[in-house]
């Protein structure tokens, strides 16, 4: 079995480099070189096989014969994918959530929003987009759900630093206040199709 301490040093290096991959620091075909990476943490080599086995296991590596392990690329098939089963979960997700938003969750949804609204850069911008589906979704009390949403979301992110940039913050801001309004005049369903409509946005905007 594996000790706690050798599990804990794993997850910190694969949260590490599953940043830099979202992020963009590190490429899709970049390889990544066991013997550096941990002698940046300052590891062994035993907690950077099993961070490249996290990653792999949340797409973000694959570990090819000969080559060693890389970071993983991605398909337009890929993102589309990713699309739909965010909107599909996350509609899920706001429909046991709608009975627990109380007026200060929403108030405290709409201050994210306009937070993506002064974002000054796309990263400021998608830490304040995932907030505002943070918010919404939790009072679903669904723990294992929202952590397929939170993997989604990863996903998303990666594809939208590698291809957004030229237009990163349209429609969402609309289409959060869409989303916003229609909770708060209680028409539930009508919120939850307009989330299923605005997260499917990244399979086009992928295509742009």
């Amino acid at each position: 079995m594996k000790s706690t301490k050798t599990e804990t040093i794993a997850a910190q290096i694969g949260k590490a480099l599953a940043a830099r991959i979202i992020g963009g620091d590190l490429a899709p075909g970049e390889r990544l070189r066991q013997d550096h990476i941990a002698a940046e943490f300052g590891a062994s080599h035993v907690p950077v096989r099993e961070a490249f086995r996290l990653l792999e296991a949340q797409g973000l590596a694959v570990s090819e014969p000969r080559r060693g392990v890389r970071v993983a690329g991605f398909t337009c098939e890929q993102v589309r994918e990713v699309a739909e089963m965010r909107a599909a979960l996350e509609v899920v997700a706001l429909r046991h959530a709608i009975p627990h938003l109380t007026p200060s969750l929403l108030e405290k949804a709409e201050e994210t929003n306009k937070a993506g609204d002064r974002a000054r850069d796309i990263h400021d911008w998608e830490e304040a987009n995932r907030a505002f589906h943070h918010i919404l979704l939790t009072p679903c009390g669904m723990p294992r759900l929202l952590k397929e949403i939170d993997d989604l979301h990863a996903a998303s992110s990666r594809f939208l630093f590698s291809g957004w940039r030229a237009a990163w913050d349209l429609p969402t801001a609309h289409d959060h206040r869409t989303i916003l309004g229609l909770l708060r005049a209680g028409q539930g369903e009508a919120a939850t199709n307009a989330l299923m409509r605005h997260v499917q946005t990244i399979k086009q905007k992928r295509s742009d």
